[in-house]
C-alpha cells in the first residue's frame, strides 16, 4: 500500500514450494471502494408489513457495548427476555426462548424439532406462510396434507376437525396473522380440537403478536412463535418461541435427531437455561446486540400492557380503514372482525399499475408500502401501522400519500 486509498501490488513476491515468503505480499485483491466512505442509510417511513421503524429507546439498547454471549450478565438478560416472552405470549411454559434469527428460523425450529420423517403434518394454507411450512415439512420427509383457501379465506373449526380426523397428523399449522393477505385468523377452540386427535397446534404470530389478542395457554396452543421486527419494534434478527409440555414430550422423545444442529432444542434449551442443568454450555454465539434490543422492546410492551396495545392497534386500524374507504378504496378483507390490525390490505384500484403507485409513494413521500406476497401478488397493496408506527398521525400521512399517488398516477395502465 502506498499513499491513501491506492493499491500497489508487490511484484517482488516470490513463491516457493512452501508457499509465499513471509514479508512478501500475497494480497492481489484491492480494498473495496466503499471502505473510504462512511455508512449511509436513508430515513424511510416503514409502513409496509415489516420491518417497522424502531423507537429510539430500542435503538439505544442495541447500541450498548457488547458483552460476551456466555457472561453471567448476558444470561440475566436472556432470563429477562424469557419472562418478557412469557408475558407477551401469555404462557407459563418453561421452554420459552428467542431464536437467533428471523421468524423463519423459529418456524423451522418448530418443524425440525417436532416432526420426524414419515410423520403426518396438516397445514392450513391461506397465504404464503402456510405454503412455506408445507414446503419445509415436505423437504424434511414429512407426509404433508393441506387445507387450502385463496388469500383472505379462513377455516372453520369444523373444516379443521374433519381434516384432523382424516389425516391424523402429529402437528397442525395455522397462521394467526397472515400478513400476505391481511387476515387475522380465529384461534378459539382449535387447540382443543387438535388435542382431541392427539395433535399439536403450531401457530405463527409474526405479524399479529402485540397487535391482536392471542393467549397461548388459554387457547391451548402448543408451539407459538413470532418475530422481533413487527409490532414488537425491535430490529429483525430474533424470534421468540415457546413450547408447551405436550410439545416438549414429543420433541424430547424422538427416535431420530433433528435435521438441524443449530436449531436442535436439546442444545438450545440448555443455552437458555431451560433444561434444569446447573451450567450452560456453549452452543452458538447468540446475537448479543439483537438480544439487547429484544429485551427492551419486550419491556416496552409490558409497560404499555398487552390489552392496551391490542386496543390501540384496533383504534388506529379502524381510523385508517375509514380513511381508505373515504378515498374510494376497497379493503381486501371484507369482514372487519377478520382484518389484521397491524397490516391492512387494499384491493388494487382498477386502472392503476400497483408497482407505479408504490414507486411514486416511495420517491415523493419516503414511505414504504408493499404489494402482495406469494399467492397474493397482483391482488392487493399492504400497509402496516404497528408498534412504534401505530398512531393516527402516521395513518393520516399514509392516507395523504395514497391520495397523492392516486391523483398523479391516474393515467397508468392497469
Amino acid at each position: 500500500m502506498e499513499g491513501r486509498g491506492h493499491f500497489v501490488p508487490l511484484e517482488s513476491a516470490r513463491s516457493t514450494k512452501h508457499g509465499v515468503h513471509r514479508g512478501m505480499s500475497s494480497v492481489t485483491i484491492p480494498p473495496p471502494a466503499f471502505c473510504h466512505r462512511p455508512l449511509e442509510a436513508p430515513f424511510r417511513y416503514l409502513f409496509g408489513p415489516g420491518p417497522s421503524n424502531v423507537p429510539p429507546r430500542v435503538l439505544a439498547a442495541g447500541g450498548r457495548p457488547i458483552i460476551g454471549h456466555m457472561h453471567s450478565e448476558m444470561f440475566g438478560i436472556m432470563n429477562d427476555i424469557k419472562k418478557g416472552i412469557q408475558y407477551a405470549f401469555q404462557t407459563s411454559n418453561n421452554m420459552t426462548l428467542a431464536m437467533s434469527g428471523s421468524g423463519h428460523t423459529a418456524m423451522e425450529c418448530a418443524l425440525f424439532n417436532i416432526v420426524e420423517p414419515g410423520e403426518s403434518v396438516l397445514v392450513a394454507i391461506n397465504g404464503i406462510w402456510g405454503e412455506r411450512v408445507a414446503e419445509i415439512a415436505e423437504r424434511m420427509g414429512a407426509k404433508v396434507h393441506t387445507l387450502v383457501k385463496t388469500p383472505g379465506g379462513h377455516f372453520t373449526n369444523a373444516e379443521i376437525e374433519q381434516a384432523l380426523a382424516k389425516h391424523k397428523p402429529v402437528l397442525f399449522f395455522l397462521t394467526h396473522g397472515e400478513s400476505s393477505a391481511g387476515l387475522v385468523h380465529p384461534v378459539d377452540g382449535i387447540g382443543d380440537i387438535c388435542h382431541k386427535y392427539n395433535c399439536l397446534l403450531l401457530v405463527d404470530s409474526v405479524a399479529s403478536l402485540g397487535a391482536a389478542p392471542l393467549l397461548m395457554d388459554q387457547q391451548n396452543i402448543d408451539i407459538l412463535y413470532t418475530g422481533s421486527q413487527k409490532a414488537l419494534n425491535a430490529p429483525p434478527g430474533t424470534a421468540p418461541i415457546s413450547f408447551s409440555e405436550r410439545a416438549c414430550h414429543k420433541m424430547f422423545n424422538r427416535k431420530t435427531k433433528p435435521v438441524s444442529y443449530l436449531l436442535d432444542m436439546t442444545n438450545l434449551s440448555n443455552y437458555w437455561g431451560n433444561d434444569g442443568k446447573p451450567e450452560r454450555i456453549y452452543h452458538h454465539t447468540g446475537p448479543v446486540s439483537g438480544f439487547f434490543a429484544l429485551r427492551e422492546s419486550l419491556a416496552i410492551l409490558a409497560e404499555t400492557g398487552l390489552e392496551n396495545s391490542w386496543k390501540h392497534h384496533t383504534e388506529v386500524a379502524e381510523y385508517f380503514w375509514k380513511g381508505l374507504e373515504d378515498l374510494g378504496l376497497k379493503l381486501f378483507i371484507k369482514d372487519k372482525d377478520l382484518r389484521l390490525p397491524s397490516v391492512t390490505t387494499i384491493a388494487i384500484p382498477e386502472g392503476y399499475n400497483w408497482k407505479e403507485l408504490l414507486a411514486y409513494i416511495m420517491k415523493h413521500h419516503r414511505i414504504e408500502f408493499t404489494g402482495g406476497l406469494g399467492p397474493s401478488v397482483g391482488m392487493l397493496l399492504r400497509i402496516g401501522l404497528m408498534g412504534y408506527n401505530c398512531n393516527k398521525a402516521n395513518a393520516a400521512m399514509a392516507l395523504a400519500a395514497l391520495e397523492d399517488a392516486l391523483k398523479q398516477c391516474r393515467m397508468s395502465k392497469a
